[in-house]
């Protein structure tokens, strides 16, 4: 059977409202949309970089046949990647007899507000909270929080304002929760297979390939459109591309939306490995971390807020190249590899040999990363990440080094060491790997390892760092290292948790 036709205009629900949109530019993104075409201007732009929380909305879309609802910034959100959604707005909240809702209703009693500015953000998250983990801990109302900032009350009315209205309960008489099958079928009814295909001012002929969102049919279409417009740029959760169109103003002529693609956003474990897709979000593989490489966990934690953690995505994180992404140095010292596929040919390449130069990666035209494949562990082996940044939450990394050892009668008999935010690239540190290889795991061999970081890398100085900094904790952090892994780190750990952790 023949690939059904082509569909030139998205489809999705906004509140109660069927929306079916056609010839709008490629980058509009959602706050936008909202504010400028639809009038809703309860979501506030603030930083415009996904960052303060302000313009949060809920975005619900069929995850395995269930509705799921993540918090989302509205402000890097594209409006193409809502084809098939439901996007629910400040203004969709209600309570009972035309009243506040419950959620608005105990910020007001606990005085969570002042100027006014960022709290229809704070209560969509703390909304989006209270609707899918009604048993949620003081700790989970902080992580539901870290992506929204806060001048005027500070935390604490608001966190007992999450914790009043999570104790009160009555999730079930809200509208969202009670009218989740119907939306659930509406949604079904949407999802048509089909590829979409939008030009900015209407008919292809009109536009060309300029100004032109695409959402591929399915993996195998992504492929096929990836050939047709080799120079595309491909769009997982846009935490970073909005930023190029936000800040940077950059005029982007042919977008490929991924964030749709059940085949690319699954995970499992594969004998001694864990595969994810290219487009999992982080939010997504979370559970998977948490099983498997809780080593991972406080890293995860701290990358960006809850909304960019439901947006953004592991494979995206690893093609932008930086030097300073979150990932890369963790699964880089796990030995891990990316599944790249051009049409219908793949090839496997470790991921450190994936970062070339700054700018530069080894991708060709028209490929796309399909997956990441990540050994685990195993219980001879002790592995570890740190981040460094100005902010402990929701802040670009300074410095994040991860590394792995197995010894052999107290001798290093393997080890890799990775770093980010030391080069151009994310890196390994071949000369203090050398120098530890077959040395005995004590403080004087980590003292040699030190002192060939010297040799690895020649760091640069910033607004986040200075060189020396940098050098002199990625030095501390390889002793940190040293000291969990025989239990000797005074951070508080004791030997049975370096134990624990070694053994995943």
């Amino acid at each position: 059977m023949g690939r059904q036709p082509v569909r030139r205009k998205i489809r999705f629900w906004l509140n109660d409202e069927l929306v079916e949109l056609e010839g709008f530019g490629p980058s509009m993104n959602v706050l936008d949309f909202l504010r400028l075409e639809k009038g809703l201007r309860g979501s506030k732009e603030g930083c415009g970089e996904g960052d303060c929380g302000a313009c949060t909305v809920l975005v619900g879309r069929l995850v395995d046949g269930y509705l799921t609802y993540e918090s989302v910034n509205s402000c890097i959100r594209f409006v193409a990647s809502l084809d098939g959604c439901h996007l629910v707005t400040i203004e969709h909240l209600r309570g009972e007899n035309g009243k506040l809702h419950p959620v608005q209703e105990q910020m007001v009693l606990h005085h969570g507000s002042q100027c006014g500015f960022c709290t229809p953000g704070i209560v969509m998250s703390l909304y989006g909270l209270w609707m899918s983990n009604p048993d949620a801990l003081e700790s989970d109302v902080k992580m539901a929080l870290q992506g929204n900032l806060c001048r005027c009350t500070g935390y604490g009315p608001i966190i007992r304002a999450a914790g009043a209205v999570l104790q009160a309960g009555g999730q079930r008489f809200d509208p969202l929760l009670a009218e989740r099958r119907k939306m659930q079928e509406r949604l079904e009814k949407l999802a048509d297979g089909r590829r979409v295909e939008i030009c900015r001012g209407g008919e292809m002929e009109k536009g060309g390939d300029r100004g032109l969102a695409i959402l591929p049919s399915d993996v195998d279409d992504l492929a096929e459109v990836l050939l047709q417009y080799p120079g595309a740029t491909i769009v997982g959760g846009a935490t970073d591309v909005g930023l190029w169109v936000n800040k940077q103003l950059r005029e982007l002529e042919v977008l490929v939306f991924i964030s749709h693609l059940g085949e690319l956003q699954g995970f499992e474990k594969k004998g001694r490995e864990l595969v994810l897709g290219a487009a999992a979000s982080y939010s997504s593989v979370l559970p998977a971390i948490e099983r498997h490489l809780p080593q991972l966990r406080e890293l995860w934690e701290r990358i960006g807020g809850q909304q960019v953690r439901n947006m953004g995505t592991i494979g995206g994180n690893i093609a932008n190249g930086s030097p300073i992404g979150d990932t890369p140095p963790a699964l880089i010292a796990l030995g891990g590899s990316l599944v790249l596929r051009r049409g219908q040919e793949r090839r496997s390449i470790l991921l450190e040999d994936y970062f070339l130069a700054y700018g530069r990666q080894d991708i060709r035209e028209g490929e796309f990363i399909e997956s990441i494949r990540i050994p685990l562990p195993g219980g001879e082996e002790f592995f570890a990440v740190y981040k460094l940044s100005k902010r402990r939450e929701e802040d670009i990394s300074t410095l994040c080094g991860a590394f792995r050892v197995r010894l052999e009668n107290n001798r290093v008999d393997e080890i890799t060491i990775a770093f980010g935010g030391m080069a151009e690239i994310p890196k390994r540190a071949r000369a203090a790997e050398k120098a530890l290889k077959g040395a005995e795991w004590n403080n004087a061999g980590i003292g040699r390892g030190a002192q060939g970081l010297r040799e690895d890398f020649v760091p640069l100085s910033d607004v986040r760092g200075s060189a020396q900094y940098r050098m002199l904790a990625a030095k501390n952090l390889l002793q940190r290292f040293y000291l969990e892994s025989t239990g000797r780190y005074n951070g508080g750990k004791s030997r049975d948790h370096a134990e624990k952790t070694a053994a995943g």
